[in-house]
C-alpha cells in the first residue's frame, strides 16, 4: 500500500510554512511520505504527480472533482486542514472508494472564541467605539438608543449544532451567567451533553425565545438557508443572530430584509454567501452588524492542530486503518 500523502495548494510563503509543519509531523510520527503539488498546474500534471498518493490535503484547492480523483487509482483519503467540506462530492468520492475527512475539531476552539467575540462586539457596538476613537471623535462617535447595550448576564444563548464547536461555545459561556439551550438532530450522550451545560429544546423554541442565535452546523443540502423568512420571523425583535459556519445556512437577502425590518436587532457573521463579501452588500454598514473576514479560525494553535490532525489520520490510512473525522454524504 501506499504511503505518499500530497499537500495539493498554491506555492507561496503560506503552504511553505504549513508544509514545514505537516513535515515536522510526518517525522515524528513515522510511516508517510509528504509531497507538495502545486494546484495551479495542469489538471493533467496534477494527476500526474498525484497517482501514487494514498491521501491528499487540499490547502484551498478545489480541483479535486470526482473525475479527477477517478484517475488516482491509490487515492484512499482527501483530509482537509479546514471542519468544512461542502465544496467537495462527497457522496461521488464516496461511491470511488474515496473517504473525505475534516480536521477533526482543530480549529474548535478558535471558532467558540470568535463567535462569544461577535457575541460581545455586537451587543456591546466594539466595532462602532473602536471607529470612533481611531477616527479621532474619542467618544462622540459612538451612537445608538442605550437599550441597544447588552451584557450576556440573564440571555438566553440558544446553539444550532452542538458538535465540536457549538460545545465549546457553552463551555465556554458557563461562567458568564447565562441560559444556554441547544438543538442538534445527532443524539449526542448524556455524559457530553451534561459537559456542555446546556439544554436540549426544539428548533422552533430555540428561535423564539433566545436572545442570540449562533449557528455551528455543517453546509450541506439540508441546512443551506436554514434560517430564512420564517425563522427570522419566528426570532424575537431584540435578539442577534451569530454566525461563524458558513454563509449559505443563512438566506442572506432575509437575513438584511429582517434586520431593516427590525424583525431581529442585528447579527454578527464572519461568513457570506459570496466571499470575499461583494461591494455592494449593505450588511457591513448596517447598524448592529459586525462583520469579520472568514477569519475566526485563524489562531496558530488551530494551524499546529490541523497539521497534526491532518497527519496523523493520512499516517493511519496508510498504515491499513480506517480514517478519523470521515464526513458522511447528504444523499
Amino acid at each position: 500500500m501506499s504511503n505518499i500523502a500530497v499537500m495539493l495548494g498554491r506555492e507561496g510563503p503560506s503552504a511553505t510554512i504549513r508544509m514545514a509543519e505537516c513535515q515536522a509531523v510526518a517525522d515524528r510520527i513515522g510511516g508517510l511520505e509528504l509531497r507538495f503539488v502545486d494546484s495551479e498546474l495542469l489538471v493533467e500534471e496534477i494527476v500526474e504527480q498525484c497517482s501514487d498518493a494514498i491521501a491528499i490535503f487540499p490547502a484551498g484547492a478545489r480541483v479535486l472533482t470526482p473525475t479527477v480523483v477517478a484517475q488516482l487509482p491509490n487515492l484512499r483519503l482527501i483530509q482537509t486542514f479546514s471542519a468544512g467540506t461542502d465544496y467537495l462530492d462527497i457522496a461521488a468520492l464516496n461511491d470511488l472508494g474515496v473517504d473525505v475527512a475534516n480536521n477533526g475539531g482543530a480549529n474548535a476552539v478558535a471558532v467558540a472564541e470568535h463567535a462569544i467575540a461577535l457575541m460581545v462586539a455586537v451587543n456591546r457596538k466594539l466595532d462602532v467605539q473602536i471607529d470612533s476613537v481611531k477616527a479621532g471623535s474619542w467618544m462622540a462617535g459612538v451612537t445608538g438608543d442605550r437599550t441597544e447595550y447588552h451584557t450576556l448576564v440573564d440571555k438566553r444563548v440558544g446553539i444550532i449544532g452542538l458538535g465540536r464547536i457549538g460545545s465549546r461555545v457553552a463551555k465556554r459561556l458557563a461562567g458568564w451567567e447565562c441560559e444556554l439551550v441547544y438543538h442538534d438532530i445527532v443524539d449526542f450522550d448524556d455524559e457530553y451533553v451534561q459537559a456542555a451545560g446546556a439544554t436540549r429544546v426544539s428548533v422552533d423554541e430555540l428561535l423564539s425565545t433566545s436572545d442570540i442565535v449562533t449557528l455551528h452546523v455543517p453546509l450541506d443540502s439540508t441546512t443551506r438557508h436554514m434560517l430564512s423568512e420564517w425563522e427570522f420571523a419566528m426570532m424575537k425583535p431584540s435578539s442577534i443572530l451569530i454566525n461563524t459556519c458558513r454563509g449559505s445556512v443563512v438566506d442572506e437577502a432575509a437575513l438584511i430584509r429582517a434586520i431593516e425590518g427590525r424583525d431581529i436587532l442585528g447579527a454578527g457573521i464572519d461568513v457570506t454567501e459570496v466571499e470575499p463579501i461583494e461591494p455592494g452588500n449593505p450588511l457591513p454598514q448596517m447598524p448592529n452588524v459586525v462583520v469579520t473576514p472568514h477569519l475566526a479560525t485563524r489562531a496558530l494553535e488551530s494551524e499546529h492542530n490541523a497539521a497534526e490532525n491532518a497527519i496523523t489520520n493520512a499516517a493511519r490510512v496508510a498504515g491499513g486503518e480506517s480514517p478519523l473525522w470521515t464526513v458522511q454524504p447528504v444523499r
